[in-house]
């Protein structure tokens, strides 16, 4: 059973990080029935041995170069209201750095302006921890093109459409924002960008820009800085190294 459990979650294309996560508390609870009386050891000791999906090394994902946003950015269609959908959702997703269940979580009410600037105020992220995140301008303004042409002004952002392009419902579902970034992706002939994807375009192209890494890692919504630094795919530069930019000039003894 447990064994079939492991597979479903396989097929579903989840990372070997994510479905080790999901085992981690089948086990758990096996070893505690087991304990309390509710479930023979021998089952418990069965359910401790299925294999979790092997990780091979550290993956590290894609990113999408300028150039590639901004063509992502532009493929939906903005003569039609899906299109500005669509465009709003791209637009977040790379210039916010959002997880795919932020996208969808996103209220009007979460968009308010902070210091002179438009930001989504007080979002709920992974771990259940609450963060502010920048928005550009150009993100705005592609938000505002949606929300007037579908007449909303509050409640979630993102809505689901049928084929006519009427607005169906009121949640736009984490599985609907993968299956259009699938779709755009593949039309400007980028097979393999998954949702996470874009989020390490956004903190690849921010730390091209000169961006702080600790201000990254905000942003991202990470607890650990290792986390924002695989995103980064950062490794040492012995040629141009952090010391070299400390500014210090001593004379020599």
């Amino acid at each position: 059973m447990v064994q079939r459990f492991v597979q479903h979650l396989k097929k579903k294309g989840l990372s070997a990080s994510t479905i080790n996560v999901r085992l981690a508390p089948v086990r758990r609870l096996a070893a505690e029935a087991a304990d309390n009386g509710v479930l023979a050891p021998e089952l418990a000791a069965g359910i401790s041995r299925v294999k979790g999906a092997k990780q091979q090394g550290v993956r590290t994902g894609n990113w999408l170069t300028i150039a590639q946003a901004e063509r992502l950015i532009q493929q939906p269609n903005p003569a039609k209201l899906k299109g500005k959908r669509d465009r709003a959702l791209l637009a977040l997703l790379i210039g916010c750095g959002l997880r795919r269940a932020e996208a969808s979580d996103v209220t009007f009410e979460h968009i308010q302006q902070r210091d002179g600037r438009w930001a989504i105020v007080d979002l709920l992220g992974k771990g259940g921890r609450l963060r502010t995140v920048p928005m550009p301008a150009w993100v705005k303004v592609k938000l505002d093109a949606w929300s007037a042409a579908a007449g909303l002004t509050s409640g979630r952002v993102f809505r689901p459409m049928n084929n006519r392009g009427q607005i169906v419902g009121e949640v736009l579902l984490p599985q609907n924002i993968w299956e259009a970034i699938v779709k755009y992706s593949r039309q400007i002939s980028a097979d393999k960008v998954a949702p996470h994807d874009l989020r390490r375009t956004f903190a690849k192209l921010a730390h091209k820009g000169k961006a702080a890494i600790e201000q990254i890692q905000l942003s991202l919504g990470h607890a650990s800085i290792v986390t924002t630094e695989k995103y980064l795919g950062v490794r040492q530069d012995l040629q141009d190294a952090p010391c070299d930019h400390l500014g210090l000039h001593l004379a020599s003894e």
